[in-house]
């Protein structure tokens, strides 16, 4: 029943997989020349028209990683981590203890602001936290068991591994907004083909739980 239950989230989160793209890449904040704002992973036709910075790994990240043990590295490299949070929200507190105390590299991305909501609302379908990303997978809400399940599954270790030194990322805004003037006349932004939705994982001996990345 478990494992069933496991497979039924997969299939609903099947759609957050494909839209969420890669954990490093800029997602870009479109104003069309009438008010109408867009985000796209496309460049802006002009840097006018504004910027917002992408989730997952960034480039504080990316610099934190070279120092992480080889095979440690591998994993995070191929399943970046990413938390995503609220001040004064218990469950994102629980979580982030979870990830600290079993030497899990992530960023973590806060969500403060109405550009922010805006942009999870996006990501997830829903504005609830904490969020945990693991590669392309999304888990939404804190259950110790799933989470656990999850960072398994991903190949993560079971008990810290990082150097003594090693700091995670500070929190940084989910969105970075850079404020601009729009530009006086554009043409109308093509509307972006909808993401097909990925087929339910297939389980396996070695993956009985059919968790997919």
């Amino acid at each position: 029943m478990k494992h069933r239950t496991v497979a039924f989230l997969l299939c609903n989160t099947a759609l957050f997989c494909a839209v969420s793209g890669v954990q490093a890449q800029t997602i870009y904040r479109i104003v069309g020349a009438n008010g109408k704002v867009t985000f796209s992973d496309k460049p802006p036709a002009s840097a006018d028209q504004g910027k917002i910075s992408g989730t997952g790994v960034g480039a504080s990240g990316a610099a934190s990683a070279s120092a992480l043990p080889f095979e440690l590295r591998q994993v995070a490299n191929k399943y970046p981590v990413a938390l995503y949070t609220a001040p004064k929200c218990v469950p994102c507190d629980t979580g982030r203890a979870l990830l600290t105390a079993r030497g899990i590299p992530f960023n973590e991305r806060t969500v403060t602001t109405p550009e922010d909501s805006d942009y999870l609302q996006r990501l997830s379908g829903e504005t609830s936290l904490p969020l945990l990303s693991i590669g392309s997978q999304r888990i939404k809400g804190f259950i110790d068991s799933e989470w656990t399940q999850y960072l398994d599954a991903a190949g993560y270790p079971k008990t810290s591994v990082l150097p003594a030194t090693y700091k995670n990322p500070a929190p940084t805004p989910l969105v970075s907004l850079q404020k601009a003037t729009p530009p006086a006349a554009k043409a109308e932004e093509k509307p972006q083909q909808p993401a097909r939705e990925s087929a339910p994982p297939a389980n396996s001996p070695a993956n009985p739980a059919g968790i997919q990345f």
